[in-house]
């Protein structure tokens, strides 16, 4: 056990990632404590965030939000930075021992990459950094001997399960889906999905993107590419089964046959906690089984027919190289195109899939070229829709 706190950065502390974790840095009894907050526009609830932790560097990433913001409120010796290069700041600062990358989207890839370049342990909750960065990201991390510790209860339930065996002896993992809000829909209702009820999830709460990610079960195709690269895994070694209780976050089958899980309430403070605390395990906040009531937990295989998604996640898993950021960059300019109703709920895989498929494939890409692969992305999807 350290004899001292650790030291937080949160990148994103105001989305619902953030907000968790503040709850279990706050319930921590001291062993934790927040250096540093950052957020895009929500800047009124980021100063609350900074008054109540006595963070000492506070970033804005958007320098509009900033400037119409009065941070006189702000805690004594704080440091305000304004504009991206501030989470690159925050994340690298000598006082961080550890960063909670929790920005949404291709986006936390900056607080990432920086996090790691400078040998930083990262609790990862962006997804995406591992899509569009996959192995670039890994090898950094080995490179730097920096620590990369998953926040995603699917991808944290694999880590905890793979302690139950040699790497060697890993037949596959299986990561659970709820299934989302149109698990049982036809493709007919599909069609008639909007917005509104896209975002109307039945287990967790989560942001818009991820919300509407989870409708389509984009985000359980992004978390098998991200699972591929932090686990070191082969595509076919990932299956995914839909699970709607969302009790079992996900299992590790092993090759004679044994299947260890974990088990949990959807509560996101408590893969949160372990990522904070690992090798140890502490009392937390997170709800907890009660096991003297009865309960049914149910398992079922995917439509690939009707959540298409899934299918695409697997063939970017495999083909690796530049597949990943362009996937990740027209999910993200889709899902902004339907929200803003642009796009149909069932337009936004295909058109996905047709941008991966046209794309300009590099199987070893660099950084930059991974980079300017989503943007690329982000534009061929508006373009198409104009």
């Amino acid at each position: 056990m350290t004899d001292h706190a650790t030291n937080i950065a949160v990148l994103g502390s105001t989305g619902s990632i953030g907000r968790s974790t503040l709850e279990v840095i706050a319930a921590s009894g001291g062993r934790q404590r927040v250096m540093g907050l950052s957020a895009h526009r929500n800047t009124s609830l980021l100063l609350r965030q900074a008054q109540a932790t006595r963070a000492r560097i506070v970033v804005v990433t958007d320098p509009v939000a900033a400037a119409g913001q009065n941070w006189s409120a702000l805690p004594a010796g704080a440091e305000l930075l304004v504009g991206p290069e501030g989470v690159a700041q925050l994340a690298t600062d000598a006082g961080v021992d550890l960063v909670v990358s929790a920005i949404v989207g291709s986006a936390g890839l900056r607080g990432t990459w920086a996090a790691l370049e400078a040998g930083k342990t990262v609790a990862l909750a962006n997804k995406e950094s591992l899509v569009v960065g996959g192995p670039l990201v890994i090898d950094l991390a080995r490179r730097k001997n920096a620590k990369i510790l998953p926040v995603d209860s699917e991808h944290s339930a694999l880590f905890q399960a793979l302690q139950a065996g040699r790497r060697d002896e890993v037949r596959r993992v299986i990561l659970t889906a709820s299934g989302g809000p149109f698990r049982t829909f036809s493709i007919d209702q599909l069609s008639q999905v909007t917005p509104a009820t896209a975002l109307a999830h039945p287990t967790w709460a989560m942001g818009p993107k991820v919300t509407v990610d989870s409708a389509t079960l984009m985000n359980k195709a992004l978390e098998i590419i991200e699972a591929r690269w932090l686990f070191d895994l082969s595509a076919d070694q990932i299956a995914v089964v839909i699970h709607p209780q969302s009790i079992v976050h996900s299992m590790v089958e092993y090759k004679d046959g044994s299947v260890i899980a974990q088990l949990s309430p959807p509560d996101m403070k408590l893969p949160i906690q372990y990522a904070l605390t690992w090798p140890e395990r502490r009392e937390g906040v997170a709800a907890k089984l009660d096991w003297s009531r009865a309960m049914l937990l149910q398992f079922e295989p995917p439509d690939f027919a009707r959540f298409g998604a899934l299918r695409l996640g697997l063939e970017v898993a495999a083909a690796g190289g530049t597949a990943g950021a362009v996937l990740n960059g027209a999910n993200e300019a889709a899902v902004a195109a339907f929200l803003e109703g642009r796009l149909s709920f069932r337009e936004i895989v295909p058109a996905c899939e047709s941008v991966v498929k046209n794309h300009h494939f590099n199987p070893e890409p660099s950084l930059e070229q991974l980079l300017e692969a989503d943007r690329w992305a982000r534009q061929e999807v508006l373009r198409c829709r104009t």
